[in-house]
């Protein structure tokens, strides 16, 4: 559990247990804590089936007091978050293409799936467990399809004679979008929840900054060697990110 995806799994997962009234998900410790009514033990089945290497620690009774937390509030932040994902998507896969830059290009697409967390989250809410599935399923193959257009495109620019990206625009852009990012963790960093994918997503943004530092190291290289390698080389590495979070959110259509 590191990461939105597996959050959304085990969310969806115990979707029809109405007896729980909370999940409490501690990303760094890789634990959860489920608060529910009375006792069930297809709960603890339900969670081993994920292949998760779920372990139950300990069961004990207290007393339940509800959670005072706006949900709207936390919704309203990762519509921020989702809006500026995307917006950056935008910006970075035109100044990938216009650049000759598989690592923006990728980098571009690793912006895509971060929304597609976020939306996923957003626009399921309220609906029903057969409709969270495939909206699941669809995000899942379209950025395993993204995925697997962008290796193909690295594998032919690797054995071809392509010519340098623009390493300017590559320092640019990431730079640009290593500010976005940054935003994002600020305002996650404002939410006070503890057990909700704000805490998830601040971890996947922190993993998107490294992204952003990496494409902009690839542009520094490329500018040094006089190489289009680096470029390729940070590009594949992001493909594979996005591809294993792509395999993650298909698991949520299980």
């Amino acid at each position: 559990m590191d990461c939105p995806s597996e959050e959304n799994l085990i969310r969806m997962r115990l979707e029809g247990f109405h007896i729980i009234k909370k999940l409490d998900f501690n990303i760094e410790k890789r634990e959860l804590t489920i608060f529910h009514s009375e006792m069930d033990p297809d709960i603890e089945v339900s969670l081993t089936g994920l292949d998760l290497d779920s372990e139950l620690q300990e069961t004990r009774t207290i007393d339940w007091i509800e959670d005072g937390e706006s949900e709207k509030s936390q919704t309203k932040l990762l519509w921020s978050v989702l809006i500026i994902n995307f917006a950056f998507f935008t910006i970075e896969i035109i100044a990938g293409i216009v650049s000759r830059s598989m690592g923006l290009v990728a980098d571009s697409l690793d912006m895509l799936a971060d929304a597609f967390v976020y939306g996923l989250s957003l626009w399921a809410v309220g609906a029903s467990v057969i409709r969270k599935k495939r909206v699941a399923t669809l995000s899942g193959y379209f950025q395993m399809i993204l995925a697997v257009i962008g290796f193909i495109e690295i594998i032919r620019r690797f054995i071809g004679f392509e010519t340098l990206p623009d390493f300017r625009v590559m320092i640019v852009i990431s730079f640009l979008a290593l500010i976005g990012n940054s935003i994002c963790l600020y305002l996650l960093l404002k939410s006070k929840s503890r057990d909700t994918h704000m805490k998830a997503s601040m971890i996947f943004t922190s993993n998107d900054v490294i992204i952003n530092t990496g494409v902009i190291l690839a542009g520094i290289l490329v500018l040094l060697t006089r190489s289009r390698f680096p470029d390729l080389i940070v590009g594949a590495i992001v493909f594979l990110i996005v591809m294993r979070g792509a395999l993650r959110i298909l698991n949520l259509g299980k």
